[in-house]
């Protein structure tokens, strides 16, 4: 019996062709709630870049796992080894890197350049306020963008013992501490509710999200997923821009 829902947002919740809930989706959601089944967002996304939705959620699980709320209760931070971050916002500094770095509440990038734009288009986002890696020293930061292209994270992971990069586009990846995954923040909130791990169900599409459909019950790929995240699922729907969510859960009897 399936009683906890978990949904990466881009590609997944979101159409990277019309930046939009579907209607099917919409609807899958309301019959979630009518069954009793919580929902949740699992995400790389941090709070402060989560949009608005028309959908209900019982809590949250953001940069990765590094942060987990329910309700209006965190019960969950993971910060970046403090070590780490500032030797990452060295590097990106001297090799001229864009560096967007999420503190609990805020966003911040070091430059804007091209990339960062083409990121803020993508994900539909406001630029993040301008401010020098400096003078985030020693805050507490639960996730970097670094946009650096893939040849250079390993790299950047030999200086950085503490963290890890799972890279979800070929010209950025997040940084995040290497004890953070989405499988974690899953296990923070099926444990708050006492929920076991075969009594969930997790959608998703990108890298980012292979350990998240792994963990669950029920692991679904979206259909405009790699063949690299397909192969870690339990099961394969149509992709976003074909209502693959509503009709993953209708064939498992979800709803």
């Amino acid at each position: 019996m399936i009683r906890a829902a978990f949904f990466d947002i881009d590609g997944t919740l979101l159409s990277f062709k019309t930046h939009r809930v579907s209607q099917g989706t919409i609807e899958a959601f309301k019959a979630l709630k009518e069954n009793g089944i919580l929902t949740f967002i699992c995400s790389g996304r941090a709070k402060v870049l989560v949009p608005s939705m028309p959908l209900h959620f019982d809590g949250m699980i953001t940069v990765n796992g590094g942060y987990c709320q329910v309700g209006g209760e965190v019960i969950y931070k993971n910060p970046l080894n403090h070590d780490d971050a500032h030797t990452w916002m060295e590097y990106a500094d001297r090799h001229n890197y864009v560096s967007m770095a999420f503190t609990e509440h805020e966003m911040f990038t070091n430059h804007i350049d091209e990339l960062a734009r083409q990121l803020r288009d993508q994900l539909e986002f406001e630029m993040p306020k301008l401010r020098p890696n400096s003078e985030l020293v020693g805050e507490d930061i639960y996730q970097f963008i670094a946009m650096i292209p893939a040849s250079m994270d390993a790299e950047v992971l030999a200086m950085l013992p503490h963290s890890r990069l799972p890279r979800w586009h070929p010209a950025f990846s997040d940084l995040i501490p290497s004890d953070s995954s989405k499988a974690i923040g899953m296990e923070k909130i099926l444990s708050h509710y006492g929920i076991q791990r075969d009594e969930c169900v997790a959608f998703g599409d990108g890298a980012n999200d292979i350990e998240m459909l792994e963990y669950a019950g029920i692991g679904v790929a979206m259909g405009n997923a790699s063949d690299l995240v397909k192969n870690h699922a339990d099961h394969v729907t149509a992709d976003v821009d074909s209502e693959g969510l509503a009709t993953a859960l209708q064939e498992l009897n979800v709803i």
